[in-house]
């Protein structure tokens, strides 16, 4: 007999679970409080580093389902919610997302679902990337620095090069100028270019 599992999980200890645990009996899904699983963590977070959701993969079994109000539940990113769906899946889990009209994302709809999220997710990806590089070249060709400032800039990077060039020790330098010793590699990789 498959057993009903919830994964409730907020952003900040200030929220709570309450709505949506409201919202999982108000679809019809009767659940023991032992099988409410919650987390308090990002929704950036892989559901593989979170608390709540390994507690819940040690509980979960073959034929089980779990219910979550949205996908977002289950990660910000589509393609970690279509890794976990999927390794749901493997397990013999059925998952139920309310905000799809609860639908099975285990079954033939619910697949085609995450087809056309995960299509739209890869295509604003790209967007992303276009808009961004589109935004770097214009900002090059209108002579704008990129990258990150220079923490030492002209006379002190000078310094940095002398004192290289008389034998000083990166880290002495790094003291000598209050800054790291990366900083000061940076500078010294210059030298040999």
């Amino acid at each position: 007999m498959s057993r009903t599992f919830a994964y409730v999980r907020v952003s900040t200890a200030e929220q709570n679970f309450e709505n949506q645990i409201k919202e999982i009996e108000a679809a019809g899904f009767t659940i023991e409080p032992h099988r409410i699983i919650t987390d308090i963590v990002s929704g950036s977070m892989p559901t593989a580093r979170r608390k709540g959701f390994t507690r819940l993969l040690e509980k979960i079994e073959n034929k089980d389902i779990l219910v979550v109000t949205k996908l977002d539940r289950l990660g910000r990113d589509a393609i970690d919610v279509s890794s976990t769906v999927t390794r749901l899946e493997q397990i013999g889990i059925k998952v139920y997302c309310l905000a799809l009209g609860g639908v099975d994302l285990t079954s033939s709809a619910g697949k085609m679902t995450m087809g056309v999220i995960n299509t739209i997710a890869e295509f604003e990806r790209d967007l992303l990337i276009e808009r961004t590089q589109s935004g770097l070249a214009r900002a090059k060709s209108q002579g704008k620095t990129l990258g990150r400032p220079q923490i030492l800039l002209g006379s002190q990077r000078e310094h940095v090069l002398q004192q290289l060039q008389e034998g000083k020790t990166i880290a002495a330098i790094a003291r000598n100028f209050n800054t790291s010793r990366q900083t000061i590699m940076r500078i010294k990789n210059t030298m040999n270019s």
